[in-house]
């Protein structure tokens, strides 16, 4: 086999290495998402809780770095503070160790078995957090099959003159080998796949310990890069997560770096293979991350909080400048620039209405009166967005219109009425039930608000859909949403029958919020079929809209 093939196998099964990371990632974020931000956010102010729920988080979506943004956001928000987001994030790093452990076992047998069950469970049904378990089992599925690939695809490197050469250059100049592990992680965007495909060529012999264990170094640093990097648009606040997680990072892996150099420490200790030792070294090193980052995380927290305001002092920016500028009455002669200025400003309304659908949630669990006030706020936004839009809409000059822009301005309008009634349902109606709920003491049976959260999620989910949809006007989007209103209806039935089986059965909790329950469904049926109705438009303009039905696909 030519060398040309092999790096053509080995790049081939690298990818679907990221692939399958990525889809497990994906399938927990949306099946699972939402459920899993709820818990952390209770947890992060004691330390080793803290620490437990950032691992479990990391072995659940299968990347810390999703964690470390996570966390960063919180505390942007001011939900946590900095100290206690980095613990998370360090706990998130083991946890994400433990995962190389775990898929370093052979765990062949559990590729056909993961998936046959997870193609039948997706293809078995509709239910939307069934579909992405489904989705996860093939991700782990494709996960272990990648990496007897990777080891299939590099074992003709061991008869490879040229490997050799670049090994032994590479072991004598650790500081090189560390740095390209470093970028070729952020390359990745995954420390747990680079880690693993070093490990799978360990196992194939091609990759000493010293080597291994200092290019994982180098995968820990570009670990810490990726958040880091992805977190350069968002707010100081946000960022101290990050950039703590990385400096913290930074200094552990030079100085374990500088150790293995100089000691030269008794790898044997580590395990009895390669392997075990590449593994059990990157297990240590976070280990010692996280007993050493614990004391010190207020102090890195307070030290990137001071270089950010130093680099970058915050400048307050009020929402309703925002609004104003969007809507700039000099575009009013020009229909094509006033359309896109709505456009923005409707961008806005959108991601206030997501904030209120996804804290609605929240408040159900653990109500309390200042978060209801604040969220009743927002929809006085909602509101004031709303009458700017429709008097700017009104004001466009309409002599200079063509056809298309004359149906963007009608369609602009009617998303925007949909999106202050969506606001309106959460604040008159759900905020309603809430303070029901706070006032009586009452509680939903486990099962009750399972339903209702695997329904609020599936809500969530089509609201990214109709914003999608109200920005790119994507034909395929429109058709996904309009069929995921059917199938919530589905799932809105289903939820409804499990409710009136517990009150025949007598559940006592069911008796008690059954009003409470049944008008959470009704409230986010109503709002999914507003959310759904954005698609409409572009349906019709492009004639699949057959009435009040779908036309039949070809």
């Amino acid at each position: 086999m030519t060398g040309s093939v092999v790096l053509i196998h080995l790049a081939g099964a690298v990818a679907l290495l990221l692939w399958a990371t990525r889809m497990v990632r994906t399938g927990v974020e949306r099946a699972y998402g939402d459920v899993l931000r709820r818990k952390l956010r209770g947890t992060l102010r004691n330390p080793l809780l803290a620490v437990a729920a950032g691992g479990a988080l990391a072995i659940a979506f299968q990347s810390a770095t999703a964690v470390s943004l996570l966390v960063g956001s919180f505390a942007g928000s001011g939900i946590v503070t900095g100290a206690a987001g980095l613990v998370a994030v360090l706990g998130a790093d083991l946890g994400s160790a433990f995962v190389v452990k775990l898929l370093s076992f052979d765990l062949s047998l559990l590729v056909p078995i993961a998936l046959f069950v997870g193609t039948t469970i997706f293809l078995a049904t509709e239910r939307r957090a069934w579909r992405q378990f489904g989705r996860i089992l093939v991700g782990v599925g494709l996960l272990i099959l990648s990496l007897r690939l990777i080891g299939e695809a590099s074992e003709p490197l061991r008869e490879s003159g040229i490997l050799p050469v670049v090994v032994n250059y590479l072991a004598a100049d650790p500081v090189t080998a560390f740095l390209i592990a470093a970028v070729a992680t952020w390359l990745f965007h995954s420390s747990v796949a680079f880690i693993l495909l070093i490990v799978a060529l360990a196992t194939r012999g091609l990759v000493p310990a010293e080597l291994g264990i200092v290019m994982v170094l180098g995968a820990n640093l570009g670990g810490g890069l990726i958040a880091a990097m992805l977190s350069r648009t968002m707010s100081p606040p946000s960022r101290v997560v990050p950039l703590g997680n990385l400096a913290i990072r930074a200094i552990g892996a030079l100085l374990a770096l500088a150790g293995i150099v100089w000691l030269h420490p008794p790898l044997e200790l580590l395990g009895a293979s390669v392997p075990l030792q590449i593994v059990h070294a990157h297990i240590v090193f976070n280990v010692a991350l996280v007993l050493a980052g614990i004391p010190f995380a207020g102090l890195v927290a307070r030290t990137i909080e001071r270089l950010l305001a130093y680099a970058a002092p915050p400048v307050p920016v009020s929402f309703e400048d925002k609004d104003t500028n969007a809507l700039d009455p000099e575009a009013l002669g020009t229909p094509s620039r006033a359309l896109a200025n709505v456009t923005r400003a409707v961008v806005g309304v959108c991601e206030t209405i997501e904030v209120m659908l996804k804290n609605i949630m929240e408040l159900y669990e653990e109500p309390d009166r200042a978060r209801m006030a604040a969220l009743a706020a927002l929809d006085d936004r909602v509101d004031r967005r709303h009458a700017a839009i429709k008097l700017y809409l009104a004001r466009i000059t309409t002599g200079q219109m063509n056809d298309d822009e004359a149906r963007r301005t009608q369609e602009l309008l009617g998303a925007c009425v949909k999106l202050e009634q969506v606001g309106d349902i959460i604040v008159r109606n759900m905020l309603v039930h809430v303070g029901k709920k706070l006032d009586r003491g009452l509680n939903f049976t486990p099962e009750g608000w399972r339903e209702l959260l695997n329904l609020h999620a599936a809500v969530v989910a089509n609201a990214r859909l109709a914003f999608n949809v109200l920005i790119s006007r994507d034909t395929e989007t429109a058709l996904q949403l309009v069929r995921e209103k059917d199938r919530l209806r589905d799932v809105e039935r289903a939820t409804s029958r499990s409710h009136f089986e517990r009150l025949r059965e007598g559940t006592p909790r069911s008796v008690e919020t059954s009003s409470l329950h049944l008008d959470t469904i009704r409230d986010l049926k109503q709002i999914n079929s507003l959310l759904a109705s954005i698609a409409y438009p572009v349906l019709e303009e492009r004639g699949m809209l057959g009435g009040t039905r779908l036309k039949a696909a070809e």
